[in-house]
């Protein structure tokens, strides 16, 4: 009985004396066993044991006391090391065959900057150990960047007349450089000690790259739209263009957003990543383009006599191509018009829709004039070009003269406001503060 009540206090001894340490004591033991005269009692031990410790003068209201060999000890210490100081102290002596440690240790609160000043110290001496790295780091750094610039540019000259778009060359020559930079920076932190520093950054920088890319999945899109857009290529610096409800002519294209100019001068920034999911409507993406018209004759004019007029308007119109020929055609019978459609085709390269669609307005306008064709207003007026027969008595109405025309007819004008049907472009697009990807 007597020897399994040793084994469980040698058990529950070491549990018993861990306790928190913060403040630094250097404690010295020994493995030289205190010898004592043998056989004596378990007074004696104790109070031999109880000397040693008043005599440190490390331990308050310290007490020991001996029963059948095993020492415990009571009492406070302000050290968990002066606690197992005591332990051993007990372990050691002749005649105690186990020992129950009841020490408790009171932690005293210090007022000092010993701790920061020995910190200070440390990292002055760690970093005059590492100015020679840091000398040599400030040395490769610098030749790495200058070298991936020189990679860089000797990529952007190879790959120049290669690729359609500078802005893929530009992705490339990038990569391309990209490991030269790298490798620089390997050797830093080979040079420094830091590999494996380096490895865990690079482990982190996947977790970190998750949430960057979700917090900037925007900015993300838009570039990878840019790079999607400049491969494809739907439309170029100068075009007439609408998406996403704009239109106007193509300014730039950056990283993030594709500029416009509307035909009032404003600049409309439109992101790619909207612009690549959106319908794009390239007008000038082929020069042949087709132009309409619409027209209201009266119901007293003869339908086939309007479409030769104004088929002999359009035949004599230089900016109207012959090939595919232009048609009139009758559309809907309206309250009081026949109303009919006229398409034309012309070279939107060379010639302004504009203009164009002005000088066939007027043109067949004073034609059909000229020919006695009315064009009254939709359902609001009737216009009887040969005034209203009035009748008295009995006989035939007598037959109006007509009227001479007044004023001075549209067709004597040697110019008009349509004197030259060139395209020119209103809108200015050069000068751009962005790195424009279309160039």
């Amino acid at each position: 009985m007597r020897t399994l009540l040793i084994l469980l206090l040698l058990t529950a001894a070491p549990a018993l004396a861990q306790t928190p340490d913060d403040t630094e004591v250097e404690v010295t033991s020994t493995d030289q066993a205190v010898d004592i005269e043998p056989g004596l009692a378990d007074g004696r031990i104790a109070e031999r044991i109880a000397q040693i410790l008043d005599a440190t003068g490390w331990y308050s209201d310290a007490s020991v006391r001996v029963n059948d060999s095993i020492a415990f000890l009571d009492g406070t210490t302000t050290t968990t090391e002066r606690k197992t100081w005591a332990r051993d102290l007990a372990a050691k002596t002749t005649g105690v065959v186990a020992v129950v440690n009841r020490i408790e240790v009171e932690h005293a609160v210090e007022l000092t900057i010993d701790p920061a000043v020995r910190e200070v110290r440390v990292l002055k001496d760690q970093l005059l150990g590492a100015l020679p790295s840091i000398a040599l780091a400030l040395l490769i750094l610098p030749l790495a960047w200058f070298a991936a610039r020189l990679v860089r540019h000797i990529l952007s000259w190879s790959l120049r007349g290669r690729t359609r778009s500078p802005f893929i060359a530009d992705i490339l020559a990038r990569l391309g450089a990209l490991p030269v930079l790298l490798l620089g920076l390997y050797l830093v932190l080979q040079i420094a000690g830091l590999t494996q520093l380096a490895l865990s950054v690079v482990g982190g920088a996947g977790v970190l790259g998750i949430v960057i890319g979700f917090a900037f999945r925007d900015i993300a899109e838009n570039f990878l739209a840019s790079l999607l857009l400049s491969l494809r290529q739907p439309f170029a610096r100068g075009d007439i263009i609408n998406v996403a409800g704009q239109s106007g002519v193509v300014h730039s294209m950056n990283t993030r957003s594709t500029v416009l100019v509307s035909v009032e001068g404003n600049h409309i920034q439109i992101p790619n990543a909207t612009v690549f999911k959106s319908i794009i409507e390239n007008i000038t993406a082929v020069p042949r383009r087709r132009g309409e018209l619409d027209l209201g004759i009266g119901y007293d004019a003869a339908i086939s006599d309007v479409q030769r007029i104004v088929d002999a308007v359009l035949s004599a119109e230089p900016g109207v191509l012959k090939h595919p020929e232009p048609m009139v055609l009758a559309d809907t019978l309206g309250a009081s018009t026949v109303n009919v459609k006229i398409y034309y085709w012309f070279d939107g390269a060379q010639i302004s829709p504009l203009k164009l669609r002005s000088a066939l307005v007027r043109q067949i306008k004073q034609t059909l004039m000229d020919a006695g064709i009315s064009m009254p207003d939709e359902a609001r007026e009737i216009i009887f070009p040969e005034g209203i027969p009035l009748q008295q008595g009995s006989g035939p109405a007598p037959v109006p003269e007509p009227a001479p025309k007044e004023g001075r007819s549209e067709m004597d004008d040697d110019l008009s406001a349509e004197d030259d049907l060139e395209e020119q472009m209103q809108v200015p697009i050069e000068g751009s503060n962005d790195t424009d990807l279309l160039r």
